[in-house]
């Protein structure tokens, strides 16, 4: 009889240590020994028993329903599919096109009652050994990662994944070469205020290959996903999606995350510092802040910095045509909208309010308190009033008697080791009383470093203070030059 054989490992580890080569010697032999003719040879590396979409099986079905095969030999039920249900349907399949299958760890089924019970029987006790072996490695991925043990094998680019080894569990390392490029990506969008476009072609321009070597340049996602990525400050995560089934053809489940707080942190090597990552999360909610895309040019330069007095919600802009034809353009509130504002009886009642009205009136306002000292020194009293300014001189008198504090207790300590030396106090007295100035020390030190703060920063804030008027005649001669992009950036900085 024309004869096929089939053979499949689930996993490629498995693959790797060659394990389907023995289950091929096995029916090699079988075959041979029934004196049947071997046709082909169908093997699938590493593909679960779960599934029916095997390259292996799928050329094995096809063989079958081209009649080019009778027979086909197999190891036991669980190599042609886990789920009994899919037994089943590969059975009853290959019975239809005339094709018989054959086990070498199962009797032939045939038309026996038993055999065709024990073959199901196999295929149940094979579905719940796999329900069985996949919660235990969930477990056991489990309780790896909360002792610290790096378990997915897809490592962030800038590192190297260590095997578990003597030494400890699996771990990342720094992988130097890629590191300093992730460094590069974070200072150039931080301290350079590059886009990511314009990181990429930096990038391209200096042949920096992208992580995967498969794109000939870099990926605008890949920089955003390395902007954004907690391993280079020293965290990554496992735990994080859990798989739900999917109800879309040809789909079996899909990946959904999990709550933040069922995420299983593992520590790493850090990359960049915890500043420079939180400078990233900044820039970029700046970026969506005060984008430009879908803004006119030249108009509506508080967009983004106002908001409703009634409502305490953002503005939205928007123009309109006059009846002379002119265009007009508005802040008004979200909230005029009743859906957005949750109902009808939640509108908000207050008018539209000029664009060019407003934007004019709060820079002039602006203008005014740079141009004069008078009111910026004004507002720093304002404040200072709640906290108020120590005075240099008191400050450096106590300092000097809190030295000298400080310089007695040392003499007095050094009195009381050469008392003990005279055998004129003993070890118990000298204990006692030197416990006392120490404790003493203590106190007056930490006094003097409070002090000693303080006093710098009196020092900083009178700085502050006598650089007020030098700013404000600075401001004074280029104040009127700036153009709307400028005076737009300025009020950003001042109001927000």
């Amino acid at each position: 009889m024309r004869a096929a054989i089939y053979a499949r490992v689930s996993t490629e580890g498995q693959q790797q240590r060659g394990t389907i080569g023995s289950q091929l010697q096995v029916l090699r032999q079988r075959l041979s020994d029934e004196a049947d003719e071997l046709v082909a040879e169908f093997c699938d590396d590493g593909h679960s028993g779960a599934r029916l979409d095997r390259p292996g099986l799928d050329a094995l079905r096809d063989a079958a329903e081209a009649g080019l095969i009778d027979l086909v030999w197999c190891l036991s039920p669980d190599r042609l599919a886990r789920v009994y249900a899919y037994q089943v349907i590969v059975l009853d399949e290959l019975a239809r096109h005339g094709v018989t299958v054959r086990f070498t760890d199962a009797p032939p089924l045939d038309d026996d009652p038993q055999a065709r019970l024990l073959t199901q029987v196999q295929g149940v006790i094979a579905e719940y050994e796999r329900a069985k072996i996949t919660e235990r490695y969930r477990r056991g991925k489990l309780f790896r990662s909360r002792a610290g043990e790096v378990i997915a094998w897809k490592t962030p680019y800038g590192y190297q994944r260590l095997p578990r080894d003597p030494a400890g569990p699996a771990r990342l390392m720094v992988f130097e070469p890629e590191a300093a490029i992730v460094r590069r990506i974070f200072a150039d969008y931080t301290a350079g205020g590059h886009s990511i476009r314009e990181i990429v072609r930096r990038l391209c321009t200096d042949g920096v290959p992208p992580p995967t070597g498969q794109r000939p340049i870099w990926g605008t996602s890949t920089i955003s996903r390395i902007l954004h990525n907690e391993a280079y400050i020293g965290r990554v995560y496992f735990n994080r999606t859990e798989a739900i089934p999917d109800h879309r053809p040809g789909r079996r489940s899909k990946q959904i995350p999990r709550p933040r707080d069922e995420w299983i942190p593992i520590t790493v090597p850090s990359i960049v510092d915890e500043v420079t990552f939180e400078a990233v999360n900044r820039i970029t909610r700046d970026n969506s802040k005060w984008s430009p895309r879908r803004a006119e040019p030249g108009q509506w330069m508080l967009r983004g910095l106002v908001k409703c007095g009634t409502c305490g919600v953002g503005v939205n802009c928007h123009k309109m045509r006059g009846r002379n034809g002119t265009w007009h353009r508005y802040y008004h509130c979200r909230n005029h909208d009743p859906i957005k504002a949750g109902g009808p009886d939640k509108r908000c009642p207050e008018r539209n309010i000029r664009a060019d009205a407003l934007d004019t009136f709060v820079f002039d306002q602006i203008r005014a308190a740079l141009l004069r000292p008078d009111v910026l020194a004004t507002g720093e009293r304002a404040v200072a009033a709640h906290t108020p300014i120590p005075d240099d001189e008191l400050l450096a008198a106590e300092l000097a008697r809190l030295d000298r504090r400080l310089h007695g207790i040392e003499v007095e300590r050094r009195r009381l080791i050469d008392l003990y030396q005279t055998a004129l106090i003993d070890l118990p007295e000298l204990q006692r009383r030197a416990t006392d100035t120490d404790t003493r020390r203590q106190d007056l030190q930490q006094r003097r470093d409070a002090l000693t703060t303080q006093r710098q920063q009196l020092t900083h804030d009178n700085q502050i203070r006598n650089r007020v008027a030098g700013f404000a005649h600075r401001v004074l001669t280029v104040i009127d030059q700036l153009n709307f992009d400028q005076r737009q950036q300025l009020l950003r900085l001042v109001v927000d």
